[in-house]
């Protein structure tokens, strides 16, 4: 999708907007699972004018983005992101040099390589050369974290199947399945060995939703992996309380009595 100058200059000025973007950028950094005492080099496709780059920046990760509109890389040059912004169609490829980048991160960018605005343009063949070159510039084992908007389920189907096609495993985690507003998709990809796929939110507090979809046959499902954890037990609660965190619920500090068995009264 490309934007003018006047369009470019709107959507740094519209503080819903803003506030949408951060707030999935949030979820896409918190569903690449990056250490937390390690700055990694992010790749940010379809950066614009850099939102999602500053919020990296203030996570302590370097970064660099691709957009194919140069409005919204001037926009991103007048607000001096901290990060370096390049001019590139992502459907044409990701011009840098292999194991270049530890993770990789879009908001609301990959959706567009669905479209064909001229006879050249074959949707197939561009998500391919996408794909296959992401998979090319990401460190061994590293991970992509793309959030889009998919039309129909064919078409979140046809960005899938060339994923795969590319070498990636992974899969679709959907956050908050039964809103129509709230609804978001996060295509979740593995350029190593397959990985657990984490699971959407949900608005049931008590039991979070699984992911819609996935692609590959040997990973090992989410609830498998954590069989292990013993209801009520410490483990569970502090799981538990971390999940309302991300659900931006109010939760009580954990302390050494978290999930701490009382004794009974008399």
């Amino acid at each position: 999708m490309y934007y003018d100058k006047n369009e470019a200059r709107k959507y740094v000025r519209n503080s819903r907007m803003i506030d949408v973007q951060i707030k999935m950028t949030g979820r896409a950094l918190e569903l690449l699972c990056v250490p937390e005492d390690k700055p990694c080099y992010v790749l940010d496709i379809g950066c614009g004018t850099g939102l999602s780059g500053d919020y990296l920046s203030d996570e302590g990760h370097y970064w660099v983005g691709i957009d194919i509109s140069p409005a919204m890389l001037d926009e991103a040059l007048d607000r001096e992101t901290q990060g370096d912004v390049i001019l590139g169609d992502m459907g044409q490829g990701i011009p840098f040099k292999p194991g270049t980048f530890d993770a990789c991160i879009s908001i609301s960018a990959v959706q567009w390589l669905c479209n064909a605005n001229k006879k050249s343009d074959i949707p197939a063949r561009r998500l391919y050369c996408f794909f296959s070159s992401l998979y090319s510039v990401l460190v061994r084992g590293g991970r992509a974290v793309l959030q889009l908007y998919p039309e129909n389920s064919e078409q979140l189907e046809l960005i899938t199947t060339q994923a795969t096609r590319a070498g990636f495993t992974g899969g679709v985690v959907v956050d908050y399945p039964n809103s129509a507003k709230a609804k978001k998709f996060y295509l979740c990809l593995f350029s190593g060995p397959s990985a657990s796929l984490p699971e959407g939110l949900s608005e049931d507090t008590e039991e979070e939703k699984p992911a819609e979809s996935t692609f590959t046959a040997g990973r090992i499902p989410y609830r498998i992996a954590r069989r292990g954890v013993v209801r009520k037990s410490r483990e569970w609660v502090l799981e538990k309380k971390a999940r309302r965190r991300r659900q931006g619920k109010e939760v009580r500090p954990d302390t050494q009595y978290t999930g701490r068995k009382r004794k009974p009264r008399f």
